[in-house]
């Protein structure tokens, strides 16, 4: 089982400060299954606005950190093409159980359902504890930008 740190993630990902939403990777088995962390602190700057007084994070934005955490667990199993980023390509079926909120550690599990032409999905599900707090079925694909 592999992990990476912020400085590998950020070799991988093309995101940056404020829109880089994993902070490691606790586990990856490429091609199979990763396992991403997101530490939500009081500091985020979405917080400001949504919500003063009761901070939550936006339901979207657990969604890409999901998404990030898919086209980490992509990129581990098949490294493509240098200029090559993954790009999302679908959501479905996506759940919300619970607010996260400062503090939380928001722990990004990603399964590969299957890939067919150029098109990856996943099985994505974000966790605070063992409590599931979102859920998704993630498509991805590879890109030249």
């Amino acid at each position: 089982m592999e992990t990476l740190d912020i400085g590998r993630i950020m070799e991988r990902l093309p995101h940056r400060y404020p829109f880089l939403l994993v902070d490691r990777v606790l586990e990856c088995e490429p091609g199979s299954r990763l396992l991403g962390l997101k530490n939500v602190t009081a500091n985020e700057p979405f917080f400001q606005g949504h919500f003063p007084g009761k901070p939550v994070m936006p339901g979207v934005l657990i969604i890409e950190a999901l998404a990030q955490a898919t086209c980490l667990l992509a990129l581990e199993t098949e490294p493509g093409e240098d200029g090559e980023i993954y790009l999302l390509a679908g959501v479905d079926k996506a759940r919300f159980k619970r607010p996260v909120v400062p503090g939380d550690q928001l722990h990004l599990e990603t399964i590969l359902l299957k890939r067919r032409r150029g098109i990856w999905v996943f099985d994505a599900t974000a966790r605070v504890g063992e409590q599931t707090v979102a859920s998704a079925e993630i498509m991805c694909t590879a890109r030249v930008l």
